[in-house]
Order: structure tokens, then C-alpha cells, then sequence
């Protein structure tokens, strides 16, 4: 099946009205494969009705990169059309906003070599890295909706016909997107409020450090002085609140980059680089990785670990009950954007300067760095919650209080 302008409607709306908030006047940008047109119009129209000047869209093929990782010369992997990176920064710039449409193929590059995969991601990581700056920092309006393709779909429901497990993962697409009722919108503002209440019940506590107890895990996490806890919806730098992840489930903040020690083992595959990651077990010192094993896709996670100084350090950790409307699905959905929003979840690499209260002093790599927190070109989340997980806070005034038991939250948010 290939959903139609219609039928994305209700997500259309959810990423226009609340995950960019489009302000009267303002451009927008899609990003989508180019498959998905029927999305990338429905966006196009919810946009122009909300009072967008103008809507633009960068259409990608993933077999094309597919066939460019195949033969392409190792010269041309290592090249990213610097008139894109530009192009990209002005836009943020000019104040646009950015609807990024997802639906591919989990493992499109399965048995590509991982160094040749690598040096792509090298070559855009360097190009894009004001663009990607400007998004860590929020001072552009983004965000992240999916529609499902026929790969995708029967890489989450193998043992379902094609027809039936593309309408099974876009019926899923929608209830965990909150689009499915009669008031998608309303829905999503609901659950803001939850999820900002949850966040100024953390930020109340005081955190210095976390501690995580679960089979193959126990980890001491410390947070940076000015640290603070981020949830959906909130104000950004970029002046009016925003949903970066439709759908999302987590409250998140950034480490202290020499504050991590321990073991941690993840709980969840997860496709990255085009590829599987299963079985991922770290072992930190001083916030620094100093073992790392995978049970599958090993030497794409060397990659990921070695891409830089900073990736071999944490950026994120985020909070998710297994009783998120994610996990109770029981659905793997080999896409971070929904399995990261059903468990707890850490990330190797770069932090979000908005994690920190003074976030808005953040100008370069060095600025986050003497706050306590992380830069690299990279970001990559795994996750390691499970109904086996605890984690306990030790706060400001050393009381020691339950976060998680078996999974779950320990208080109420209003607690």
C-alpha cells in the first residue's frame, strides 16, 4: 500500500500545528524519500494552511544509496556537495522550518563494509555541521513523522503477507502517533502536559547522578550543575515551543561527559547506518568507553564509537516507562524514532546544549565542553530499559530517591 494524501492527513497536522508550531510567514523544508510524495503533499497542504510563505522538499532514494555505497569510488564517498550544507544552514538562517518524512528500509545497506559506510558519514558529518549545530540547539523548528514502505513494513511483520503487514505498521504508525482518534492535535497537547509535568518533577529533585541496576547493567551516571530535563513541547531557542519526534515518550538530559562509570548492556536492536546493532554491552570510565561489544554489527559499532574523541562519550539519557504506548505494543519497529520511546535509552556522542539551563551560552564544541557536556559529530541512541530495570537518584542534598522500579516510574509525576 502506499498511504495517500488522506489518509497522512492527521499526521500532517500533528507535524505542522505542533512538532515545527508553523508561525505565520514562515518557510518550510521537507525531507522524504521520494516514494513517499503523497505524505510530502498532505504536509505541503496542512502547511500552506497554517500561513506558511512557502513549502520546498529534498527528495532521497535509497537504492540510489545503495548503488552509490555499492561501486562509487572511495574519492567520491568521501566528498558531500557542499552547496547542500550551505543551502541547509540558510535555510535554518532565513528562519525555516523542517519536516523530516522517514519510511525506508531498516537495513538498506546491509553488507555494504562498514568503513566504506563510514566514510560518507565522515564527509556529511563535517559539511553539515553547522545545520546539525543549529538543530542540537533548537534554533530552527524540526521534527520527525513516518509513513510506512513495503521493506520496512515486512522487516517489523515477516510472517505477514506484504499487503497486510504494510496496513498492520501503518496502523501502528498511527495509534503511536496519537493520530488515530478525532482530535489528533488535541491529543498530542494532552500529552504534552503529561510529559511536562513529569520533567518539572525531575528538575525539582536535584539530580546529581543516576544509578542503573538491571541484568548486565550498573552504571553511575552524574549530570553537569546546570543540567535540566527536556520533554516535548516546551519552549526552544528558536522562540515558541516545539515536538522534535512524533511520536515520543521520553524526558531527557545530558550526562556529565567525565561522569559516567560502569557496565551497561542494551536491551533492543536497533538499526543504524543502514545496518543491525544487537547486543551492544559498554563497559565506561570516567565517561570515556573503554570496552565495547556487540553481539551483532560489532565493527559498525566500532565505527560509530571511533568517529571521533567525543563519540566515545555519552550525549543523552532518557527516561521511558515500559508501559509506554510503544513498548506495550510489543511491536520492534527497527526505527529508533519509535523504539527509542519504548525504554530508557542512552546515546553515544553529541549533547543537546538545551539540556542545559544555560544552554542558550552555547555558541561551539569548546562552549559545551566547559559545561560539562559533549560534542561529536555523532549521535546514537540504544536502549537498555527493560521490566528488569531500576534506577535510583541521588540528589543534591544526598537523599536517595527511586526514579525507576522494574520498568516503571517510582512516583507519580505530581509526586
Amino acid at each position: 500500500m502506499q498511504v495517500s494524501e488522506e489518509q497522512f492527513h492527521p499526521i500532517a497536522e500533528i507535524a505542522v500545528r505542533v512538532g515545527v508550531n508553523i508561525q505565520p510567514g514562515q518557510d518550510v523544508v521537507i525531507m522524504a524519500p521520494a516514494a513517499q510524495a503523497p505524505a510530502v503533499r498532505a504536509v505541503a497542504k496542512v502547511a500552506y494552511a497554517a500561513g506558511a510563505k512557502n513549502v520546498r522538499c529534498l527528495f532521497n532514494d535509497e537504492k540510489l544509496d545503495r548503488i552509490r555505497f555499492e561501486v562509487a569510488p572511495e574519492e567520491g564517498l568521501k566528498e558531500f556537495p557542499q552547496w547542500l550544507a550551505d543551502g541547509l544552514r540558510q535555510e535554518g538562517d532565513g528562519g525555516a522550518a523542517f519536516v523530516n518524512i522517514i519510511g525506508g528500509n531498516p537495513h538498506n545497506l546491509a553488507g555494504i563494509p562498514p568503513e566504506r559506510i563510514a566514510m560518507s558519514m565522515h564527509a556529511a558529518q563535517a559539511a553539515l555541521k553547522p545545520f546539525q549545530q543549529m538543530m542540537m540547539s533548537h534554533r530552527a523548528a524540526w521534527t520527525i513523522v513516518a509513513t510506512p514502505s513495503p521493506e520496512w513494513a515486512q522487516q517489523v511483520f515477516p510472517d505477514l503477507p506484504q499487503q497486510e503487514a504494510e496496513e498492520r505498521l501503518w496502523q501502528a504508525i498511527l495509534r503511536t502517533s496519537r493520530a488515530d482518534g478525532p482530535d489528533p492535535v488535541g491529543a498530542w497537547r494532552e500529552h504534552i502536559k503529561n510529559l511536562q509535568a513529569r520533567k518539572a518533577w525531575l528538575n525539582e529533585l536535584g539530580i546529581m547522578t543516576l544509578h542503573y541496576r538491571a541484568p548486565g547493567t550498573d552504571l553511575s551516571i552524574d549530570l553537569p550543575p546546570t543540567h535540566q530535563w527536556v520533554a516535548t513541547g516546551q519552549p526552544r531557542a528558536v522562540g515558541y515551543p516545539t515536538s522534535p519526534n512524533i511520536p515520543t515518550e521520553e524526558v531527557f538530559s545530558l550526562p556529565l561527559r567525565t561522569g559516567v562509570n560502569g557496565t551497561v548492556r542494551s536491551t533492543m536492536s536497533l538499526s543504524f547506518m543502514g545496518q543491525e546493532i544487537d547486543g551492544i554491552e559498554l563497559r565506561f570510565e570516567a565517561g570515556r568507553v573503554v570496552e565495547f561489544h556487540a553481539r551483532t554489527g560489532e565493527e559498525t559499532l566500532r565505527q560509530v564509537i571511533e568517529t571521533d574523541e567525543g563519540s566515545h562519550y555519552l550525549g543523552e539519557v532518557a527516561l521511558v516507562p515500559v508501559d509506554s504506548p510503544i513498548s506495550q505494543s510489543g511491536t520492534l519497529f527497527y526505527s529508533t524514532l519509535f523504539d527509542e520511546n519504548a525504554s530508557c535509552h542512552i546515546a553515544v556522542g553529541a549533547a543537546y546544549p538545551t539540556c542545559l539551563t544555560d544552554g542558550g551560552e552555547v555558541h561551539s564544541d569548546e562552549d559545551l565542553l566547559a559545561k560539562g557536556g559533549n560534542a561529536s559529530a555523532i549521535h546514537m541512541d540504544f536502549m537498555i530499559g527493560s521490566d528488569a530495570l531500576d534506577i535510583d537518584a541521588t540528589t543534591r542534598d544526598r537523599k536517595v530517591v527511586p526514579i525507576f522500579r522494574a520498568g516503571k516510574w517510582a512516583a507519580p509525576a505530581n509526586a
